[in-house]
C-alpha cells in the first residue's frame, strides 16, 4: 500500500528553532453548551460566572467563560504542532488573561519558540513557546509560556544551539486591572456568592485547606481532553500508552489545574477571576480513579493600580492525590515534592473588597 503524505505526525525536538512561529489550525467558538459541559466536569461554581444575573448585577453584560476553559481551548489549539509527541508538559509562565471572553467568541492561537534546549540523553529536548490567544476581531485575550520535552524524531540528528529564555516569576501586579471590568461591589451579593470572606479577610502567609475531593473517573478526562481539541497521543492511545512506563493513559494536566480551581471555591468563593499564572509544574502524574486534593497559600496581597472595587491575592494552589491535604508534608526538608504531590501553581486571583 502507498502512505499519503497528507497527513501529519507532529513535530519532534528537532523541527523547532527559536523565532519560529507556529500559527494553529482550527478557530474555536466557545458556547453555552461548552461552559455547560465544563461545570458537569468540573463542578466549578464561582457566581460571576454560573449566573448572567449575579454577573450583571456586579457590571459584566453576562456571565464569562471561565477563565481556565479559555485556557484550555487555546492550549488546545496548540497542541498538533508543539506536544502532539510530547514526553511531559513541564511548566508555564508569563500567563495573562488580558479581557473576559462571552459565550460566542471565537480563539485562535499564534505560538512563537522562544527556547529549545537538548537534554542530556540526547534522545529528548525542551522546547518552550509564547502562546497568544485572540478573540476574532484581533484582540489578544490570553498569552501564556509554556515548556515541554519532546522526543528527537532521530537520537543522531543535530541540532541548532541551545537557548534557554529569561522569564519573569510573577506577573507584575500593575498588569493586572485593565481585563477585570469595574465592580458594582452594592451589587455584590454574599449570600449568592458563597462566602462573606472578601480581599480585607485575607492574610499573607494563611493556608487554606479546601477539603473536598474529586475522584476522577477515565470517561470524565477523556471527554474534557477532547471538547478542548487536545489531540496528545499520551491521553488517547492506549495502544502506545502501554509502552510507556506507566503503561496508562495520563490525564491531561490543565484538567488538575481545573479541578484545583474548582476545589479551591470552598475557602475562596469570591475569588471571580483568574488574572495571571506566574508560574506552574506538573509535578507527578494523574490516571483514572485517583482522587483530588487542593490546598493554597497566600503568598502576597496588593491592590491594583487606580482600583478600590478589587485587589489582588498571589495564590501557591498544591494538588494532591489521594491524600487529604490537612498538614500534608508537600515538600521534604530537602525542598524536593513529597510523593503525592500533582500540581504546584502561583497565580493571581482577584477579589471584590
Amino acid at each position: 500500500m502507498s502512505i499519503s503524505g497528507k497527513t501529519s505526525r507532529g513535530h519532534f525536538f528537532e523541527d523547532f528553532y527559536v523565532g519560529q512561529v507556529l500559527r494553529h489550525g482550527t478557530p474555536r467558538t466557545i458556547t453555552d453548551g461548552d461552559t455547560a459541559l465544563y461545570t458537569a466536569l468540573f463542578g466549578s461554581r464561582f457566581a460571576v460566572q454560573s449566573a448572567d444575573s449575579f454577573a450583571n448585577a456586579v457590571g459584566y453584560p453576562q456571565a464569562p467563560i471561565d477563565d481556565l476553559l479559555v485556557f484550555h481551548m487555546v492550549f488546545g489549539k496548540t497542541v498538533p504542532d508543539v506536544s502532539l509527541n510530547a514526553v511531559a508538559n513541564l511548566g508555564y509562565a508569563e500567563g495573562r488573561f488580558l479581557l473576559p471572553l462571552y459565550p460566542g467568541d471565537t480563539v485562535v492561537a499564534v505560538s512563537e519558540v522562544i527556547g529549545v534546549k537538548q537534554n542530556s540523553n540526547g534522545k529528548t529536548g525542551i522546547v518552550y513557546v509564547r502562546t497568544v490567544g485572540y478573540r476574532q476581531d484581533g484582540e489578544k485575550a490570553l498569552e501564556y509560556v509554556r515548556w515541554v520535552m519532546v522526543p528527537k524524531r532521530d537520537p543522531q540528528a543535530t541540532c541548532g544551539p541551545d537557548h534557554v529564555p529569561p522569564l519573569d516569576t510573577v506577573v507584575a501586579v500593575e498588569e493586572l486591572g485593565d481585563a477585570v471590568p469595574h465592580i458594582h461591589q452594592s451589587g455584590w451579593d454574599e449570600a449568592q456568592s458563597g462566602s462573606r470572606f472578601r480581599y480585607d479577610h485575607y492574610e499573607i502567609g494563611e493556608k487554606i485547606d479546601h477539603v473536598d475531593g474529586m475522584t476522577v473517573e477515565e470517561a470524565e478526562h477523556q471527554l474534557a481532553t477532547r471538547l478542548f481539541q487536545n489531540t496528545a497521543k499520551v491521553h488517547f492511545n492506549q495502544h502506545l500508552a502501554q509502552n510507556t512506563p506507566h503503561g496508562r493513559r495520563l490525564i491531561y494536566g490543565g484538567h488538575v489545574m481545573s479541578l484545583a480551581r474548582s476545589l479551591s471555591f470552598n475557602g475562596l468563593s469570591n475569588a471571580f477571576h483568574v488574572a495571571a499564572i506566574n508560574g506552574g509544574r506538573h509535578v507527578a502524574p494523574l490516571f483514572a480513579g485517583d482522587t483530588v486534593y487542593a490546598w493554597s497559600e497566600v503568598l502576597d496581597k496588593r491592590e491594583l493600580l487606580e482600583r478600590d472595587d478589587v485587589g489582588a491575592l498571589r495564590l501557591r494552589t498544591v494538588a494532591t492525590k489521594d491524600r487529604p491535604c490537612h498538614d500534608f508534608p508537600w515538600k521534604s526538608d530537602a525542598g524536593d515534592y513529597e510523593a503525592g504531590v500533582l500540581l504546584d501553581l502561583d497565580y493571581w486571583v482577584v477579589l471584590p473588597h
